[in-house]
């Protein structure tokens, strides 16, 4: 064999050898509004693989803010076992707090930030609150897939480098009255997809504490 022919060979074997590069979808959109017809801000949208398997989480962790004593974001989403930390940038100290069935913890009366951060290694919503202030909450949405984004006000959400492949689109939102097949959609990603996903949910009342103005003062407490 000559030398040109072997290493015609030896190239061909090697393409064989390495593993295939990923095919990647295109970035997609999806817009959410609830039954009046209104974007609906702070929902999550996940893409669920369907048979596949999941990376493993970022090993930075996540940071939910406390400013003005109110948590910043308001909704954030996380892979399974992604660590979150709670800094507190008020003068005064806060009482981190979850019952969910998802993460239940607490992080008792503290300033500044906390030296460990939280694990959040099971999936499903986590609901915060905060012992001191009643009218402080958020939410923590822990996904198995890492495949998610949250809507902004005009309800839009850009999922980016998706790899191709069938995928369940699910909606969640603090104030979803209920899961429905209006919160779900199967699709298949090999490449960009032609327009947006819409979905229609239904938001359910939920009573919030009011943030009042502290006894004797003109400001909120």
């Amino acid at each position: 064999m000559t030398r040109s022919r072997t290493a015609r060979a030896v190239a061909c074997c090697a393409m064989f050898l390495l593993p295939p590069a990923p095919a990647w979808a295109d970035s997609f959109e999806v817009v959410v509004e609830n039954t009046s017809g209104q974007p609906v801000e702070f929902a999550v949208v996940i893409a669920t693989p369907v048979g596949g398997t999941q990376p493993a989480p970022p090993r930075n962790p996540t940071v939910i803010d406390q400013v003005d004593k109110e948590y910043i974001p308001y909704v954030t989403a996380v892979q399974v076992g992604t660590s979150v930390s709670f800094p507190n940038h008020d003068p005064l100290r806060h009482h981190v707090y979850s019952f969910s069935e998802a993460k239940t913890f607490e992080i008792p009366l503290y300033k500044g930030t906390p030296r460990d951060p939280i694990l959040f290694d099971k999936s499903g919503p986590v609901t915060l609150g905060c012992n001191i202030h009643d009218w402080m909450s958020a939410h923590v949405f822990v996904s198995e897939s890492p495949h998610f984004a949250v809507t902004a006000a005009d309800g839009r959400a850009t999922l980016e480098e998706v790899p191709a492949g069938d995928y369940e689109i699910t909606v969640w939102h603090p104030r979803l009255k209920e899961e429905s097949e209006q919160t779900r959609q199967r699709i298949s990603l090999a490449g960009a997809l032609g327009s947006p996903l819409g979905f229609t949910i239904e938001e359910k009342r939920v009573w919030r504490p009011r943030r009042a103005p502290a006894r004797g003062a003109a400001l909120y407490r």
